[in-house]
């Protein structure tokens, strides 16, 4: 019997740590609510406390990673709650039309509410008129 093994390029490497990486955490609940100047953003992440939430916004990209807090108790026995005890990772796409910069956060009972505020539109050009002279 004949096995062919195809080497991993970089990309495919990279591709397959990140999966690994994603595998542990579990995507949260969330809901989008738009606003006239801002978008609300309520994520559902129970047993997490406001220390182990860190927000990234890099170009159209939002991530949202919640990490519960762990207690060891003196009789502790696994009992397969491993799905149960991940972490949370959020990634959206949310485009560029939002201020990075005044990202608001509150952590109340398990529920993250974020207020991304939406960019000031650009003062319009004035257009550039040019005059043609014939030689």
């Amino acid at each position: 019997m004949h096995t062919m093994i195809h080497p991993l390029n970089t990309a495919t490497a990279s591709s397959r740590a990140h999966e690994s990486s994603d595998k542990s955490f579990r995507s949260p609940h969330y809901d989008c609510t738009e606003q006239d100047d801002t978008m609300r953003l309520t994520v559902y992440v129970p047993g997490v406390d406001a220390a182990g939430v860190e927000i990234t916004a890099r170009g159209p990209d939002l991530t949202v990673i919640a990490r519960k807090t762990r207690f060891v108790r003196d009789n502790w026995k696994a009992l397969h709650l491993e799905n149960a005890q991940r972490d949370y990772m959020l990634r959206l796409r949310i485009g560029h039309g939002y201020d990075h910069d005044g990202i608001a956060a509150e952590l109340n009972r398990g529920i993250l509410t974020i207020a991304l505020p939406r960019r000031a539109p650009a003062p319009a050009i004035a257009p550039v008129l040019r005059h043609c002279f014939a030689a």
